[in-house]
């Protein structure tokens, strides 16, 4: 789905993620890399293809946008080194001619070192383009740009016709800062009800719809 935002084109793409084609940038949020790992350590029994999953599609829309920067906005990797950044960085090896970006969120914890070796520019606490400033865990960055944040894990509820009640992620616009749903399908959603002049995008399987 395409919309503008002060001027701006932006393409919402049913993956989670948003694409600039002025920028030539994707951009996902909370990513949450070895989030699973870290859970398998503490016992519980999450499948190794959690995160898998989410890089096939991190992939799929890398060949599909095409784009000179990949920004991450926040939590690309969930927790202590683990396997699963391992084969993260070995996936990576894939894609020098992309500018990879962290913005840091509140899990992004790893050695300066880990993410220099992997050729991805760390930016803390924002990451600015002409007409947006991406922050993770705030609402508005301290800038008259239009803001972009994550790390609420926005979701929207609706009923179908059967009268369903159904909770999707969903893309959150408000008159000076937007929310992007985690990348991760292995996250929790946060409800979020808008207000007069503020947009929710729902992520359904099949596409983005506006509600």
């Amino acid at each position: 789905m395409n919309i503008e935002i002060r001027g701006e084109e932006l393409i919402l793409d049913k993956e989670r993620a948003v694409f600039l084609p002025k920028e030539q940038l994707l951009a996902i949020s909370d990513l949450h890399l070895g989030k699973a790992a870290h859970f398998r350590k503490a016992g519980l029994a999450i499948p190794t293809t959690v995160s898998q999953n989410d890089v096939n599609r991190l992939e799929v829309l890398l060949q599909k946008y095409k784009p000179k920067i990949l920004l991450i906005n926040g939590d690309m990797f969930h927790s202590d080194h683990n396997s699963e950044i391992e084969e993260f960085a070995n996936w990576r090896e894939g894609f020098k001619e992309i500018n990879f970006v962290l913005v840091k969120g509140n899990h992004d914890k790893q050695k300066e070192e880990i993410y220099a070796n992997m050729n991805v520019d760390v930016h803390d606490p924002t990451y600015s383009t002409d007409s947006f400033c991406f922050i993770h865990d705030s609402l508005k960055c301290q800038s008259e740009l239009y803001s972009i944040g994550g790390h609420i894990h926005p979701g929207v509820s609706v009923y179908n016709k059967a009268k369903q009640h159904l909770r999707f992620p969903c893309f959150y616009f408000g008159e000076t800062y937007a929310l992007l749903p985690a990348f991760s399908a292995f996250t929790g959603l946060q409800i979020v009800k808008p207000k007069e002049n503020e947009l929710i995008f729902a992520i359904t399987p099949t596409k983005v719809v506006k509600v």
